[in-house]
């Protein structure tokens, strides 16, 4: 049913259909020619499946009035909460689906509509600097577009911390081919959805930019956004994941509280309280890459976790089920115990941390399993080395192109570092309470993970203390590690992991209250120990 709305001296043209359904689609097109018309085929597989649904066309487009060149983000925004407000039911849930440009408008409007949006579709979607928000968007040769054409200046969009708070069902539809939105957007919404929404990526190697209008003529794929887009809908795309957790508790309990446990960055953590008090943890992989590796990854922290219940010494939670697969799940999970204490990347007490850390993992490598875990991989290579020039860096990567030098294998936990240990009391009272994330467990050189802890611990509290490092696990009793090239090749083939990812790696870091590591800091304190590395072990 068409419908014009009058708004801020425009009429915009709209239509919608559907009865008083549970939740209301809301379909936003692109910029340029882009008009509600394109949608029309995906309004109405919305309303196949029972969802009240509407489209608009924003004024300069399609049929509403207007000149689109004095259109903005935040015209765009004003103009569907105007929309919104008259034609879905109050307080009900709204399932916003954007395309293009209005990827930032889903983005301003789930932040305006908070709990009352059960689900984003994304769909080539865009976001812009907070700058542009307010700037006309003129002919093309404006402020607007000076603003956007900057180098990267839509990573300071806002809409990306949205995307990154919210916790409902999330869709994210790449097409094959994009001439339009450059890959790194691309991927810093997906970054920004898997931090902890009910995330999904949906490839469509065939689509070009125009997904509306590729949509329109594709039904299997608008029936595949839909169904994406509406699973688990009442659970804010949970459904599976719950039914699955309620089945793995002991007869007569039952979760009664969750929240989202910060410092994660391969997967989402989340805490479950039960009514007796007992907590759970809740680990699921939901960011592509390693949702497809999930089967040898969290099937590995399973077999591991199992082992380290004998093991003293080596404080690890007990594992309570696995889904590697996602057979039962909406995502691969792990349900373990919560351990007590909690993660410390701050500069109190440091000194008595870093030895406590030291002897920790002299422990871990104490650990004889009956069967060994799979031999270490590396996480670089000399190719894959990248944004960092000069004479250091050349060294350096020619380090790591010869062959590994031999070693002695132990037990890795081969992921070491401060954000996966757990701390409790303060002073003398400081203990190490729990070290998790066992999904990379390996066997190899001890030195590869004093190398990791090193490089986190360098760029965490600076260079000095990632370089002494191996004094320390030395003083605890620490197996014996290399000497000169040999140690230094581990070194480096750690270090030079970090390049150019380190900003990205840090965000748990920053979450956790160290705002201080911006990306400048970073990349000053990889440099300057790597260029120590260098010169103490060549």
């Amino acid at each position: 049913m068409p419908f014009v709305q009058a708004h801020d001296g425009e009429r915009l043209s709209g239509v919608y259909g559907g009865g008083p359904a549970a939740a209301t689609a809301v379909l936003l097109h692109g910029a340029g020619k882009a008009s509600k018309e394109r949608l029309l085929p995906l309004l109405d597989m919305f309303l196949a499946h029972g969802i009240r649904a509407l489209a608009l066309d924003f004024s300069g487009h399609g049929e509403s009035s207007g000149d689109l060149r004095e259109l903005s983000l935040r015209r765009r925004f004003d103009q569907a909460v105007a929309v919104i407000d008259a034609h879905a039911p109050a307080d009900g849930p709204l399932v916003l689906v954007g395309f293009s440009m209005s990827g930032q408008t889903v983005a301003d409007l789930a932040r305006h509509y908070g709990e009352r949006v059960a689900a984003l579709g994304l769909c080539a979607p865009a976001v812009y600097a907070g700058e542009a928000w307010d700037v006309p968007f003129g002919q093309g040769d404006g402020r607007f577009s000076e603003i956007i054409r900057r180098p990267d200046s839509w990573r300071r969009s806002p809409a990306l911390e949205v995307l990154r708070a919210y916790e409902g069902r999330a869709v994210l539809a790449v097409p094959g081919t994009d001439g339009v939105i450059p890959p790194g957007v691309t991927e810093a919404v997906q970054e920004a959805l898997a931090f902890r929404a009910q995330f999904t990526r949906l490839e469509l190697p065939d689509a070009d930019h125009q997904l509306g209008r590729w949509l329109r003529d594709h039904a299997d794929e608008r029936r595949t956004l839909v169904t994406a887009l509406l699973t688990g809908l009442g659970d804010r795309g949970w459904t599976a994941t719950r039914g699955w957790v309620a089945k793995q508790l002991p007869e007569g309990r039952t979760v009664v509280d969750s929240g989202f446990l910060s410092g994660g960055w391969s997967s989402q953590m989340r805490r479950l309280t039960l009514d007796d008090g007992t907590e759970l943890v809740l680990r699921s992989f939901v960011k592509p890459f390693f949702r497809q590796h999930a089967p040898g990854l969290l099937g590995r922290e399973a077999s591991v976790l199992t082992l380290l219940d004998d093991v003293d010494g080596v404080p690890a939670p007990t594992p309570v089920a696995v889904d590697a697969t996602a057979e039962h799940c909406d995502h691969p999970s792990l349900l373990m115990s919560r351990l007590p204490g909690r993660v410390r990347v701050d500069e109190e007490d440091l000194e008595r941390r870093l030895d406590l850390l030291a002897a920790q993992l002299v422990r871990i490598h104490g650990v004889v399993p009956e069967e060994r875990p799979r031999t270490y991989q590396a996480w670089t290579w000399p190719e894959n080395v990248r944004g960092v020039r000069g004479p250091l860096w050349e060294r350096a990567v020619d380090v790591i192109r010869r062959d590994p030098p031999p070693y002695e294998g132990r037990f890795l936990h081969r992921d070491f570092h401060p954000g996966n240990v757990l701390f409790t009391g303060t002073g003398a009272e400081l203990r190490i309470s729990g070290v998790v994330d066992w999904v990379e467990t390996s066997w190899g050189p001890a030195d590869l993970d004093v190398a990791h802890c090193s490089t986190a611990l360098a760029l965490l509290h600076g260079p000095e203390h990632g370089l002494v490092f191996r004094q320390r696990y030395e003083a605890h009793g620490g197996r014996r590690l290399a000497d000169g090239p040999d140690h230094l090749y581990w070194r480096l083939l750690d270090a030079l992991a970090y390049c150019p990812d380190a900003a990205k790696l840090a965000g748990p870091w920053r979450e956790l209250g160290r705002t201080d590591l911006t990306p400048e800091v970073l990349a000053g304190r990889l440099e300057a120990y790597v260029r120590e590395l260098v010169e103490r072990y060549r």
